[in-house]
């Protein structure tokens, strides 16, 4: 078949940027999920704190969901379930299988939501036998929420992440023992409000600059050997000590899904793992958007939807165009403890939509400048109190800064 916007994924990005394509005017548009329903990883977060900057209420993920799968439907939106894209080409062509067979779609441009997924426990080596009990906390929070298994009573969760943080709080009102998060970095990866509410409230030790270094038990974990890390993460094995457990569960990072990104030849990026894009979200294969977990990992479900947003109408505007081929861009330069900025690159002939910057830094400051650069000019200056690894930081610049991005050839985000 022949689509003018395929949108791979039907999770919060997939459904917001079909949403904003259609209320652009576009109308051919088609959504490819490989699970049996809409809603993507929300429908296992039955926790609230969802919606705040949305719709300034606070929602659980699949009251979220709802909200956007019913405004997907009022539009009549096309859909397709448990379809599973298998490849993409650089000609943007996509191939799919579903209970149909195979499906073979061009499309004039596509916007990959695909998401993202846990880092894997293979991922951090750890010693000890493969033995039952040994979850990612994102498993964990689907055995429990949906399926309405327990994987087990006493727990020892590796890292800070965010669904980490969540789990140590749900499985402890499921009557679970929650001994210990343990955190390899000297500070948390996940929200200062997840470390308070599910931690602090519950009285769950975070214990930075440790992590497990063997896991105990044959059949069955039986507990784990933790030790304090030095300043170059490295174990310091006479600080080891043993904690008793029948669960260990990992959150231990996520990984954008760019499999497809990467067999068509998109540019990726080597920090965040998702596609190199501009301020559009194109990739370097004109036509081809990416927004949402699969772009870069989001700490709110909201700015996803914000980001998913823009994508949806930068595709329409790419549909309707007869000149898409022609973008002179400019590439945005980091240092000073800025680990990653997105978009990576400003495109100088495009009109003067808003810009909004995104980015994390590569550790805990204080009392710093968070400053942009065009060319010899600085056009954004903002001092932080505090910036920490686990909060994306957003750059919202003026009209008149736009234009100045736009027009500088050097461009540069850092710390002061």
């Amino acid at each position: 078949m022949d689509v003018k916007i395929l949108i791979i994924g039907g999770g919060p990005a997939g459904l917001a940027a079909a949403i904003s394509a259609y209320d652009k005017g576009e109308r051919d548009i088609l959504i490819l999920e490989r699970e049996d329903r809409l809603g993507g990883i929300l429908n296992q977060c039955i926790h609230n704190g969802f919606g705040l900057h949305t719709f300034n209420e606070e929602l659980t993920g699949p009251e979220y969901a709802a909200r956007f799968i019913d405004e997907v439907k009022k539009r009549n939106i096309k859909y397709l379930l448990n379809t599973t894209v298998i490849r993409l080409d650089e000609n943007k062509k996509v191939v799919a299988l579903n209970e149909t067979g195979v499906l073979e779609i061009n499309a004039k441009a596509i916007i990959l939501a695909c998401g993202c997924r846990e880092r894997p426990r293979g991922a951090i080596n750890i010693a000890g036998a493969r033995c039952s009990g040994i979850y990612s906390a994102g498993t964990a929070q689907k055995l429990v929420n949906i399926d309405g298994y327990m994987p087990g009573k006493e727990v020892v969760i590796l890292g800070s992440g965010d669904i980490g943080l969540i789990m140590a709080r749900r499985m402890t009102f499921e009557g679970a023992k929650v001994k210990a998060v343990l955190e390899l970095m000297p500070y948390s990866s996940g929200l200062n409000r997840n470390i308070a509410q599910c931690l602090n409230d519950f009285n769950i030790p975070l214990m930075l600059s440790t992590t497990v270094v063997e896991i105990l038990g044959e059949d069955r974990v039986e507990g784990v050997v933790i030790a304090k890390v030095d300043e170059k993460l490295r174990p310091i094995m006479e600080t080891k000590e043993t904690i008793k457990c029948d669960t260990l569960l990992l959150s231990v990072g996520l990984l954008p899904e760019n499999e497809l990104a990467r067999n068509a030849n998109i540019d990726i990026s080597r920090i965040t793992r998702g596609a190199n894009v501009d301020d559009m979200l194109m990739t370097s294969i004109p036509g081809i958007f990416e927004c949402g977990n699969v772009l870069h990992v989001h700490d709110l479900v909201d700015f996803v939807s914000l980001e998913a947003k823009k994508a949806g109408e930068n595709a329409v505007k790419y549909v309707n165009s007869n000149d898409n081929n022609k973008y002179d861009k400019t590439i945005i330069e980091t240092s000073g403890g800025v680990r990653y900025v997105v978009p990576e690159m400003i495109v100088k002939n495009n009109d003067l939509d808003p810009i909004s910057l995104k980015l994390r830094v590569s550790n805990v400051f204080k009392n710093v400048y968070l400053e942009v650069m065009a060319d010899d000019s600085v056009i954004y200056s903002k001092k932080k109190q505090v910036l920490t690894p686990g909060e994306m930081q957003s750059i919202d610049l003026k009209p008149e800064d736009v234009k100045k991005l736009r027009e500088a050839k050097n461009i540069k985000v850092y710390l002061r």
